[in-house]
């Protein structure tokens, strides 16, 4: 799927704003979800696509990046991947807590484009691939960060499967969730809960509490 200039799109409808539970960074976000979203449909000649996500500081990204933020020791010197990037928030949160290096990824066409933008403001370098990588064994790194991921229950098990994979292989696995209905409510280990600020645009409370969680 080509698009004629995703930079272009991305400086157009959306504007550089401090992200509410991480003010250190600082995103190219949207305003409001509906008319982008509609955009969006428009730029690819597409209907029936999923929200842009990469145009938002979701609240399981939000409380993820925080933690990092204020637990560099989990990344710092590490390379990281974070899974399903979107606007690539925790990759960010993970390149200025001190990983090495991170790689974002996800499959929506836009995001290259959004990591790259947010990366640059802040200050920071992040690897992108649009690649699929539950179609492969989990790469090697050492973190893997994902935040809210667990929307529809086909994705979640996938998601969730792939990650105890990688656990298996001994990453450290890192995720984010504001409390999702898909999202397990066993199996894994309490690291900190958040009040994370967002906005009846995205969710249905404007303080959403949000947890970090490590696969044991």
């Amino acid at each position: 799927m080509t698009i004629p200039d995703p930079a272009a799109f991305i400086r157009a409808n959306t504007r550089l704003q401090t992200v509410p539970h991480a003010p250190e960074i600082a995103l190219w976000l949207a305003d409001e979800i509906t008319p982008l979203w509609r955009l969006t449909e428009e730029e690819l000649g597409q209907l029936g696509l999923p929200p842009p996500f990469w145009a938002f500081a979701w609240a399981g990204g939000q409380a993820l990046s925080r933690y990092l933020l204020d637990h560099p020791h989990e990344v710092a010197g590490k390379r990281v991947l974070d899974f399903a990037a979107g606007s690539g928030l925790v990759g960010v949160a993970a390149m200025k807590a001190g990983a090495a290096s991170v790689l974002c990824a996800d499959i929506d066409p836009f995001c290259a484009a959004a990591v790259a933008a947010n990366a640059a403001s802040n200050g920071v370098v992040l690897d992108f691939t649009d690649r699929n990588l539950l179609e492969a064994p989990p790469p090697a790194v050492e973190v893997i960060c994902a935040g809210d991921i667990c929307y529809e229950r086909p994705m979640t098990e996938a998601v969730l499967a792939w990650l105890a994979q990688a656990r298996t292989n001994g990453c450290r696995v890192l995720i984010g969730d504001p409390g999702r209905t898909y999202f397990p409510r066993s199996g894994l280990d309490f690291l900190a809960e958040y009040r994370v600020p967002t906005t009846r645009e995205l969710e249905d409370q404007e303080i959403k509490r949000s947890s970090v969680w490590a696969m044991p």
